[in-house]
């Protein structure tokens, strides 16, 4: 464990930095776009379960489109009052969660991604789309985007979590499964004994991506694996100090075998909440009047 807590460190001080055309590094030091190739040798056989690895929660909401219906994700009462335009200007402010791509995210480190995806109501090609309130980019470029950057850095892994489905028949899933398939070919991960996948495996088997699928559907194909075995508790609260104290407790009462396991280390905003700050929005209302930033620094220099 000790070994992991330095590899964290050092992936904390690293820098955000892409290969140049040579295949050389940019930097003399860890490089955000390639820490899972840089840890050292005798981390490459620990089961990547052991790995405290960077993630990100509604991965995909660094954009979404004020200009499309209300997502199926939201109550009536919400989609009647969205017909005023400025309702859906301020809900785009509760509804982003990032401020980064897709992209730009795996370069900075991020290699776990939380998925929630939709159709969207009177499109008549099946597509699905990222979302969370309002719908964000096709989740075929997403897809994409995330292929090109793994292809670039061959000995990256990433979990894609596929949590929340709305609006989704067997049609819509087989969709989805089918872009996934295109997507990343070989580099899916067949679902296996998690005790068994360690890096050095998935470096031999050239495999990069593991999908974790929360719908039955996952039984029909290999390359899914169930959403047991990656449990997210969800602390639901305002409260730094509650969020800690459950992070806390969930992380030491992890299942020791057979799954990964999810800290979700977020604040979440309840009705009164978003009332109190309809106008500052998610990243005013609880990021930085909460102190977050700080706390959350503070946090992992208490960890490491």
């Amino acid at each position: 464990m000790l070994a992991v807590r330095k590899a964290r460190r050092k992936l904390r001080m690293g820098t955000i930095c892409s290969p140049n055309p040579s295949g050389t590094k940019t930097s003399s030091e860890v490089c955000n776009a390639d820490w899972m190739a840089s840890l050292p040798p005798h981390l490459h056989n620990l089961p990547i379960s052991n790995l405290a690895i960077p993630g990100s929660h509604d991965s995909f909401s660094y954009w979404v489109d004020e200009k499309s219906p209300v997502g199926p994700d939201q109550t009536l009462a919400i989609k009647r009052l969205a017909r005023i335009s400025l309702v859906k200007k301020l809900m785009k402010k509760w509804s982003v969660t990032q401020n980064l791509t897709f992209r730009e995210q795996l370069e900075a480190g991020i290699r776990y991604f939380d998925l929630r995806v939709s159709s969207k109501p009177g499109d008549a090609d099946q597509e699905i789309y990222f979302i969370h309130g309002l719908f964000g980019i096709k989740v075929w470029d997403g897809l994409m985007e995330i292929d090109s950057f793994l292809t670039q850095h061959p000995q990256e892994i990433v979990f894609l979590d596929f949590n929340h489905f709305y609006a989704m028949d067997e049609t819509h899933h087989k969709c989805l499964v089918l872009r996934i398939q295109e997507a990343f070919g070989n580099k899916l991960c067949s679902a296996c004994s998690v005790e068994s996948l360690t890096l050095r495996t998935l470096w031999e088997k050239k495999c990069q991506v593991l999908i974790f699928y929360h719908c039955p559907f996952y039984k029909q194909y290999p390359f899914l694996w169930p959403g047991k075995k990656i449990p997210a508790p969800w602390a639901n609260t305002t409260s730094v100090h509650k969020l800690i104290l459950f992070l806390e407790t969930t992380l030491s009462e992890r299942v020791p075998r057979g799954s990964f396991h999810v800290s979700q280390a977020i604040l979440t905003p309840r009705v009164k909440t978003i009332a109190r700050g309809l106008v500052g929005g998610l990243k005013n209302t609880l990021v930085h009047s909460k102190g977050w930033n700080s706390r959350g620094t503070s946090l992992l220099s208490q960890r490491s």
